[in-house]
C-alpha cells in the first residue's frame, strides 16, 4: 500500500461521513439550497486562500523573479490556480470559481450580503482576522474560516497542501447534483449556474487537479514520514470542521 493509499484510508470514515451526511437530504427546496449556498459560500471562499497560499509557497511571486523549487510543482499549482481562479462561466468569460459562485447565489435568490459583507471588509483593508471577528455571521463559520486562513498564512507548504488535496477536495454527491438538476424543472428560480458550477468543479477536480494534486504531494513529502503524518492529521482536522460545517447547516435547515 502507497503512502497515498494510506492517508486515503484513514481519511476514508470522514469522507464517508460527509459524502452521506444527512444534510443533502434536507436540500429538497429552493428555499433550503438558498440557505446552504448562503452559508456554504465561506468554504468556496476560503479555498481560494489555501490555493493561493500554495501559490506563494512553491513559486516565484516576488521580484525580480528566480526559480523556486521544483519545475513540476510549478507547473502543477499554477495550473490549479488558472482554472480556480481564471474559470469560464456560461458565457465563456473568464471568472473565478468564487465568483461564479456568487452569480449561482443571485440567481437561485440566496442571500449574498455576509459573504460579500466579509469580503468587501478585507478589501477595504481590514486585517482577515478582524474582519472575521466582528462579521455578523455564526460563530460555527467563523471557526470554519479560522482554521482555513490560518492553515493557508501559517503553515508550511506540505501541510497546505495537505489539507488542500485530502481535507478540502470538494465533496458533492451524486444525490446533490440530482437533486439540483430535479430543480431546475420548477420555475420559481433558477439553478443554471449553480448546476454548472456544480458540473464544472467536479470535472475539473476529478480529472485535472485531483490528479495534480497527489503528484504535488509526493514532491512535497517525498519520502519523509514526518511531513506525510502532518499531512495527513491537518487533512483529518480539515474534514473534521467540514463535518460541523455540514452540522451546522443541516441544524439552520
Amino acid at each position: 500500500m502507497t503512502t497515498t493509499e494510506r492517508i486515503e484510508q484513514t481519511l476514508g470514515s470522514y469522507r464517508e461521513s460527509l459524502l452521506e451526511h444527512p444534510l443533502y437530504k434536507k436540500l429538497n427546496s429552493i428555499e433550503s439550497i438558498r440557505v446552504f449556498m448562503t452559508y456554504h459560500a465561506f468554504a468556496v471562499w476560503d479555498f481560494m486562500s489555501l490555493v493561493k497560499s500554495l501559490q506563494q509557497k512553491l513559486t516565484c511571486t516576488s521580484l525580480p523573479w528566480v526559480p523556486v523549487g521544483s519545475p513540476g510543482t510549478r507547473r502543477l499549482i499554477n495550473e490549479i490556480v488558472w482554472g480556480e481562479e481564471s474559470d469560464i462561466d456560461l458565457n465563456n468569460k473568464p471568472i473565478s470559481h468564487y465568483e461564479l459562485y456568487l452569480q449561482a447565489m443571485e440567481e437561485i435568490g440566496a442571500d449574498t450580503s455576509p459573504i460579500v459583507g466579509l469580503v468587501t471588509a478585507i478589501q477595504n483593508g481590514t486585517s482577515w482576522e478582524e474582519a472575521v471577528t466582528t462579521a455578523e455571521i455564526p460563530e460555527e463559520i467563523k471557526s470554519f474560516i479560522r482554521f482555513s486562513l490560518s492553515i493557508a498564512t501559517e503553515a508550511p507548504a506540505h501541510i497546505v497542501g495537505g489539507v488542500f488535496t485530502y481535507g478540502r477536495e470538494d465533496l458533492i454527491p451524486d444525490l446533490f447534483i440530482a437533486l439540483v438538476r430535479g430543480l431546475a424543472q420548477q420555475k420559481d428560480a433558477s439553478v443554471n449556474t449553480l448546476l454548472y458550477y456544480l458540473e464544472r468543479h467536479i470535472e475539473i477536480d476529478g480529472e485535472e487537479h485531483g490528479p495534480m494534486a497527489l503528484q504535488m504531494m509526493q514532491e512535497l513529502c517525498q519520502e519523509d514520514p514526518q511531513r506525510w503524518e502532518e499531512a495527513s492529521d491537518y487533512a483529518q482536522q480539515a474534514l473534521s470542521h467540514r463535518i460541523r460545517l455540514w452540522n451546522f447547516i443541516e441544524s439552520a435547515l
